[in-house]
């Protein structure tokens, strides 16, 4: 049984992952943590949970947490996570972190977006955890950087083409709408339901900080440098990612050619299935799946993908990368 502590637990990320837990044959919730003044019984912060675990979420003690816990699902906000990541591995669990401080290699990219970042030792040694891609990196690290949600749906849409050279690595689009919970727990006024009722905007214009960490990976998959320029938005729903990627093919191409490469491709993923219409963030609402559309449209090669931002995007995907540091099945828990 795979004992899992939780740091950050009373954000939405945090409740996910005990819900999933909850279900999993072989894992069990053994610790919670969260700022002091956010401690109190689980039930009391998730009201949900009420009647199904009986447990305190309480300051981190890290010899506790030696004692208590295999692994440690680091739920913490960027910039903050590489303050704890160091002291959570000196006690020997292995961490999953949510944050984006262990997920872009180039430090001098890194602190461009954030800020300087002060534990260049274990970025080094982090595996970013996308497994349909990298799944051997995950397998040999003590230290996953789970990956963000925006380019978890982007860069499953966009790895086929790439990885066979059918897309320019130049000029690639990513357009994407995010629910509200993208936001996180804490209150915003931009979030707030006056506001976000029958509304959507875009933000981040240019700047956004995942589009270096989709630059990362498409690179990664291309085996050349890949640019594109990514541009989110939020839309008045709960949760879930709809991405849309547009490219240039490098060559003849056909919607029956790309339906037959992205199955093959994704053949043995189990999490990521290709539709034949366009897809619905409804259709993978509480799911660690992803849909992705493949078709071509006045001579661009499109692209469409969904997700749940906070399973396939966070907390699912998180477990996903467990059930491999530990040689379980992967779908574990996530059926």
């Amino acid at each position: 049984m795979v004992r899992v502590a939780i740091i950050g637990a009373s954000g939405y990320t945090g409740v996910e992952s005990i819900e999933i837990i909850l279900r999993h044959p072989q894992a069990e919730i053994a610790y919670l943590t969260a700022l002091p003044d956010e401690c109190e019984h689980v039930a009391d912060t998730f009201g949900q949970l009420r009647g199904r675990l009986d447990m305190e979420i309480e300051p981190l003690d890290l010899d506790t947490l030696a004692a208590k816990a295999d692994v440690a699902l680091c739920c913490l906000p960027h910039k903050v996570s590489m303050g704890f990541v160091p002291k959570l591995l000196s006690t020997g669990v292995k961490v999953i972190d949510f944050s984006a401080d262990y997920r872009i290699k180039d430090v001098d990219l890194y602190e461009k977006f954030y800020v300087p970042h002060t534990d260049r030792e274990n970025l080094a040694n982090a595996a970013y955890g996308l497994p349909e891609l990298f799944r051997e990196d995950i397998k040999q690290t003590n230290l996953v950087a789970n990956p963000g949600c925006y380019p978890t749906g982007a860069s499953l849409a966009l790895a086929p083409l790439l990885k066979n050279g059918l897309i320019e690595p130049t000029g690639i689009i990513i357009s994407s709408v995010t629910g509200v919970s993208g936001g996180g727990k804490n209150p915003c006024p931009i979030f707030h339901f006056p506001y976000m009722n029958e509304n959507i905007y875009p933000y981040g214009v240019g700047v956004h900080r995942h589009m270096p960490e989709m630059e990362q990976v498409t690179s990664s998959v291309a085996g050349k440098d890949v640019t594109l320029l990514f541009q989110p938005h939020v839309g008045p729903f709960d949760r879930g990612i709809i991405s849309s990627t547009y490219s240039d093919p490098t060559g003849d191409v056909t919607a029956e050619q790309l339906n037959a490469l992205y199955n093959e491709f994704y053949a043995d993923e189990p999490f990521v299935q290709i539709v034949t219409a366009p897809p619905a963030v409804k259709n993978v609402a509480k799911s660690n799946y992803c849909h992705i559309f493949p078709t071509v449209a006045k001579g661009k090669v499109v692209v469409f993908s969904v997700i749940d931002n906070l399973i396939k995007g966070a907390s699912g995907q998180a477990i996903q990368n467990m059930n491999i540091l530990f040689n379980l099945p992967e779908t574990m828990g996530l059926e």
